[in-house]
């Protein structure tokens, strides 16, 4: 009989051939998709054909998401954009995505089915973690070990230990996924769950909608974690339902399932939470914010770029105006999520409050393009990271927050909860 496993551990040792695993045991691990960007992915190309390999272990499973520095913004991206088209036509890869047709990776890739409930997945990218609201082990790795993957369908892992995190009770008005994540990373600490999992549950997981878990565990690589994973339930196969295109698996956690430690919030006790500059640790409870004022909010990314997240912006925006001493910069996920929010006028709402909507892209959550902040500016903004200089100037300030918080801050011209509207 094994011992009690949780649920990364049952996706690990399943990957692994194995009928257990314990945290601190290396693996080698057979993968189901491999994905980088346009940043990551030329770095990979050169390793994969450094090492000698001629094929793809599967042309399905290998996906390129151009979607940082895209549509491009210089001669530099654009060639790097060039490497991966012309390695995806060598491969005969199946998911390959060209402007027009692609969306930000980590909002893409569940929405086409690409991604689904039991997969283990590596991503050249940090948010790869997102899809464990799925109930995937996802994980960002290097793009060397990307390029080993991408050859071989195989990569090593150390089982993580896992850490359970159970938020229940009923949430106060305006408060969402991202600021129950917010709340985790400033309680815990960037490196809070260093090399370690988050399974996270509790009555309020399992009433939440797909958008606001993907929300959550995007976010999981900022409280320093492996991966963070959401155990798939009866809302995630609804979601999954002729979406996935491959067979999937449901794991849970064994009763009596080791975990290093246990953390329970009541949400009652949980505000709208800011990340102040310049960790995403340093977080305080809107109503601690104080007078700040912003030149400009961001709606959008990985983290925040889902229909769900325009609907609350233009609710709060509907016959409002943007503040005319702030720029409001919005970005649909995807194609699809653009025209939805266009079909249920969000789009238009947004465009007559005085914000501007862009195509999909990862802009400037990184310091990309499509919103640079310059020196002395201060953003609010609904994306994963406010490091010093990541959205522009290393004199330039990022607040994080939600998307309710980031347009009502966005309509009074300085950081505030849509109760003060």
């Amino acid at each position: 009989m094994t011992r009690p496993m949780n649920i990364a551990e049952k996706i690990l040792a399943a990957h692994a051939g194995l009928e257990e695993v314990v945290p601190g045991q290396l693996i080698t691990a057979k993968l189901d998709i491999t994905l980088a960007n346009d940043i990551t992915g030329p770095v990979a190309v050169r390793e994969f054909k450094k090492i000698g390999a001629e094929k793809v272990f599967d042309n399905t499973r290998v996906v390129f998401v151009p979607d940082h520095f895209v549509p491009n913004k210089d001669i530099k991206s654009a060639e790097q954009v060039k490497m991966l088209r012309e390695f995806a036509k060598e491969q005969n890869l199946v998911n390959f995505f060209e402007v027009g047709r692609m969306g930000i990776e980590h909002a893409l890739l569940p929405e086409k089915g690409i991604v689904t409930a039991g997969d283990l997945i590596i991503g050249a990218d940090s948010h790869t973690c997102t899809y464990g609201a799925l109930g995937a082990f996802a994980t960002g790795v290097g793009s060397t070990d990307l390029a080993c993957g991408m050859a071989s369908g195989e990569t090593w892992f150390k089982v993580p230990e896992t850490i359970k995190v159970e938020f229940n009770g009923k949430l106060n008005k305006w408060v969402s996924s991202k600021d129950l994540i917010l709340h985790l990373i400033g309680d815990i600490g960037v490196d809070g769950a260093l090399y370690q999992a988050l399974e996270v549950g509790g009555n309020v997981i399992e009433e939440m909608d797909m958008d606001g878990r993907f929300t959550f565990c995007n976010m999981a690589i900022e409280a320093g974690a492996k991966t963070g994973i959401i155990a798939a339930d009866e809302k995630t196969e609804e979601y999954l339902k002729g979406r996935s295109i491959r067979p999937y698996k449901i794991y849970k956690s064994d009763e009596g399932a080791q975990y290093v430690r246990t953390i329970k919030y009541d949400v009652a006790d949980i505000e709208p939470t800011v990340a102040f500059p310049h960790l995403p640790e340093n977080t305080k409870p809107i109503s601690k914010v104080g007078n700040i004022t912003i030149d400009q909010a961001v709606i959008g990314s990985c983290t925040n770029g889902r229909l769900s997240d325009l609907k609350v912006a233009a609710e709060i925006l509907e016959g409002r105006k943007v503040n005319e001493n702030v720029r409001l910069i919005v970005f649909p996920g995807t194609q699809q999520i653009y025209l939805d929010a266009i079909e249920k006028g969000y789009v238009q709402t947004i465009v007559k409050a005085g914000g501007a909507v862009s195509t999909p892209t990862c802009g400037p959550c990184l310091g990309g393009h499509a919103g640079i902040l310059a020196a002395g500016e201060r953003a609010i903004s609904t994306t994963n990271r406010n490091f010093v200089g990541r959205m522009g100037h290393v004199d330039s300030e990022v607040y994080l927050a939600s998307p309710a918080v980031a347009a009502a801050s966005a309509i009074l011209g300085k950081i505030a909860s849509p109760e003060e509207l």
